[in-house]
Order: C-alpha cells, then structure tokens, then sequence
C-alpha cells in the first residue's frame, strides 16, 4: 500500500471516530428539568432560578425551569412521582407539599412513597400586615381590635391551604380571635384589595409583600419566626408580641422522584448546597426574606416527614379542605 493511500485511510479513519464520538456525546448530554408548581415571577420560581445554573455547573448538566402551576402545587408534584428516576428531573417546591396530603382527598401520587425529599434550601417567616386604613399600629392593638370586632376583619391569601391561609389560622389560633378568610386565585389580587381596602389583613412572604411595605402602601405589625429576620430587622415578631413560642416559617426543598439511585440523590445534594454557599446567591435569596439552611438528605427528610405528621393534625383539626 503506498503512503498516500495510507494517509487516506487514516484521515477516513480519524474523520470516522470524530463522528462517532461528537454522536456518543450527543446521544449522552442531557438537561436537567426543575419543575416549578406555581408561575414564573412567584417566589419558588425566583429561588429556583437564582441557584439553577449553580446547580448546572456543579452536576455538569444545562438546567431548565418548567413552571408546571395548579392546584396547590399537586399537578407538578404528579409529574415529578412519573418521571424517570434518573436525576434528570427534580422539583422545587416549598412547605406547601405537606400541606396536600390533607387538604386533598384523592392524590394521584403517594407523597411519601413516590417522591424523595433530596436538600433543604432555607427558611422564610412570614408578614402579618394590614391595610393602612386599620386603627392597628401594633399586635397589641391588632389582637384588642379583632376580639371587639369578631369576623369583621376580612384577610386574604393565594388560595384555601395556602401557607398565607393556614400561617393567619395558626395565628387566629394561638391568639384566640377569629377572623374571615377571603381566597383569592394568587396572592396578586389579594395584594391589591389589601392596598385599596377592601380586605383588612394579611399573612405574606417577605419577597412578595416587601416592595409595598417599603412603599409604605401597605403597615407590618409583626413577622411569623421566632426571632427577627434580617431582612426587616425593625419589626419585632409574634413570639415577642406576646404569643410566646410562635413559630410559622414555610421551607423551600428540592425534591426527587423515587427509586433516583442514592450516589445520584447525594450529587445533587451536593450541587444545591454549593449553590448556596454563593455569597451572590446568599445575598439574593437573603433579599426574599430566605434565611439558607443547608442539610443533608437524611436532614431534609426528617424534617419532611416531621412536617407531614404536624401538619395533618394541625389541618384536621382546623377541619380545612382545599376547593
């Protein structure tokens, strides 16, 4: 064989195991996909994309965010328990996913048996604010206003069993008032009649309710943690109000479908929480109210399972069942 024909065949060659390749590597890159159940611009849909390409960087994967919204969170929750148990779909979501096993009768998935809980993102207290038209400066006059006044102060939330609803029956609870739940569909037009008047009161994330407390449209009186966030460090909180021990702080998680292979559930438990050690990400998710707390797998899912216990109990007993 001559040395051109030998040159030839290896080019051929070369060119040959060039393609192979580059199809190996198609065939085998894949996208991560982050279900988000509820609309772009909420605030599991601002952390989801604030740590997504952190996330991305750390699995070696693209990720994309795919807003599946509805009922209460329940429809992407039922995608997530289909998917492939690959690692290549996950979900965020936030302490509403143990609220649905009780405020739904009849799930299309096991909560406990189909979905893994994978890494703890933080923690959030809520806002207890008022319209500016309430003669309330404070929980104390607050609470002396709604015990002369019974059912006549009307609050909103986004929606029967929602964290905005069950935070201000908690409240009603430990407080010993009652109050009249308005459910608006979202949080957006309860937002709007609480500025205008039309309703008295509210329970709201810092992220969603902060822009208008600054505004001074709407009055703060008090946060739902135990201690005060930094995120509005002048406003005292329920607990040192006077219902001692009050606590209502909703979580934000990553979630997995289960049967995900445990080396693949540790991958990306080690990609969330290196997402969180951005000061960038910190710094953000520190602007929406989220206080960053990250665990391990078997942290998570103590807690889920310790929240799925409490919360059946607390909504039974509430006698709430989502429309």
């Amino acid at each position: 064989m001559t040395k051109g024909k030998v040159m030839h065949l290896n080019s051929m060659l070369s060119i040959f195991l060039l393609s192979f390749l580059g199809l190996a590597n198609a065939q085998t890159s894949k996208t991560t996909t982050i279900l988000v159940p509820f609309a772009a611009g909420g605030t599991v849909d601002i952390v989801a994309r604030q740590l997504a390409p952190d996330m991305g960087r750390y699995l070696g994967d693209s990720v994309v965010i795919d807003n599946k919204g509805g009922a209460g969170g329940t429809i992407a929750t039922a995608k997530l328990a289909t998917s492939n148990a690959d690692g290549k779909t996950l979900m965020f979501h936030h302490m509403g996913f143990v609220f649905n096993p009780v405020l739904y009768d009849k799930l299309p998935f096991d909560t406990r048996k189909d979905i893994i809980p994978v890494a703890d993102i933080g923690v959030t207290p809520n806002v207890l604010v008022v319209t500016n038209s309430m003669p309330t400066k404070n929980i104390a006059e607050f609470l002396a206003y709604a015990k002369k006044n019974p059912g006549k102060i009307n609050y909103g939330s986004g929606g029967i069993g929602s964290a905005g609803h069950l935070g201000m029956e908690m409240f009603e609870e430990a407080a010993g008032f009652r109050a009249t739940h308005v459910p608006y569909k979202g949080s957006g037009p309860a937002i709007t009649d609480l500025i205008s008047g039309q309703i008295q009161a509210m329970f709201m994330t810092i992220a969603s309710i902060k822009p208008y407390i600054e505004s001074g449209q709407v009055r703060a009186l008090a946060t739902s943690g135990l201690v005060r966030t930094p995120s509005l460090p002048a406003l005292p909180t329920l607990n040192e109000s006077g219902l001692k021990g009050f606590n209502f702080e909703p979580w934000y998680g990553v979630f997995a479908p289960a049967k995900t292979p445990q080396k693949t559930l540790e991958q990306i438990n080690l990609a969330v929480n290196e997402a969180l050690k951005n000061p960038e990400n910190q710094a953000k998710l520190a602007g929406q109210g989220l206080e960053v707390k990250p665990m391990t797998i078997a942290q998570f899912a103590g807690m889920v399972d310790a929240d799925l216990v409490k919360w059946d109990k607390v909504i039974k007993r509430l006698n709430i069942k989502a429309e």
